[in-house]
């Protein structure tokens, strides 16, 4: 499994879940990162998450097609 570390920009609290796929270069749209959501291929520290629009904030596990996105 290939890991990110992702730095969350300091004036944000949160990211939204598809738009982190996508600036994770984990996808290359963000309706694929849509299409991985709803299909429940994305887990979000050991669950599977199913709202496309979570907000993620530092310190979270985002797993899906063999990476690990770790939130900073």
């Amino acid at each position: 499994m290939k890991e990110i570390h992702f730095k969350i920009r300091q004036d944000d609290e949160f990211i939204q879940l598809i738009q982190l796929l996508k600036a994770a270069n984990v996808v290359e749209s963000g309706g694929l990162a849509q299409v991985l959501v709803t299909q429940g291929k994305v887990k979000r520290n050991g669950e599977i998450e199913l709202r496309k629009r979570a907000k993620i904030k530092r310190g979270e596990r985002i797993e899906t097609q063999g990476f690990l996105i770790i939130t900073e």
